[in-house]
């Protein structure tokens, strides 16, 4: 994760921790269980795989639907720029479709697992070929989430996903069939 992602990650979590006492004592305060959400997001990656290991910066926007404090859907869009070395490079963007569990620890606190399709855009240059790859592919992830305010929540997760490509493309100079991505990122939520 690059200095910028560690730093974010940094920052919402401490800020989660000195204002975990006052939510705390707020329990009286019930969690509305159900309601449309947006989130936005930032963090950092590491690309597994031959030609594509690189680390970098994302961003994600999410768009779900809380129908009760342990199932949610959410549909979220995600940049991961530019990644590779000099010979191949790749760029990737998708939208992906997940169901979330979630298990409240507290009325503020809840850790979640989530799984879905990631639908991605990915952009490769290599040995002065360009291919793009338009894919479909099952991702994991996990978090917890920390409610700040009574509409607002920081979370921090994990997921990962995979691309594929074909080695075929590029006449056997790309010695691998695509990265998996490791990613990890913070950010807020907003319930309505």
């Amino acid at each position: 994760m690059s200095y910028k992602a560690s730093f974010a990650c940094a920052t919402v979590l401490s800020a989660a921790v000195f204002t975990a006492p006052a939510v705390w004592a707020q329990d009286s305060v019930s969690r509305d269980q159900s309601g449309p959400y947006i989130s936005g997001s930032y963090g950092g990656y590491k690309a597994h795989g031959g030609e594509f290991e690189d680390e970098n910066d994302l961003l994600g926007a999410a768009l779900g639907y809380q129908f009760n404090e342990f199932f949610a859907l959410e549909a979220e869009y995600i940049d991961f720029g530019n990644f590779g070395d000099d010979e191949v490079e790749g760029k990737l963007k998708g939208a992906g479709l997940s169901a979330i569990g979630r298990l409240p620890l507290t009325n503020s606190f809840s850790v979640y697992a989530k799984a879905g399709a990631f639908a991605s855009a990915f952009d490769v240059d290599a040995f002065d070929e360009s291919e793009t790859y338009d894919e479909v592919n099952p991702f994991v992830g996990a978090g917890v989430d920390f409610r700040v305010t009574e509409q607002l929540t920081a979370f921090a997760e994990y997921n990962r996903y995979n691309v594929d490509i074909d080695e075929d493309d590029f006449n056997g100079q790309v010695t691998n069939d695509g990265p998996d991505f490791d990613t990890g990122r913070v950010g807020l939520k907003f319930q309505f």
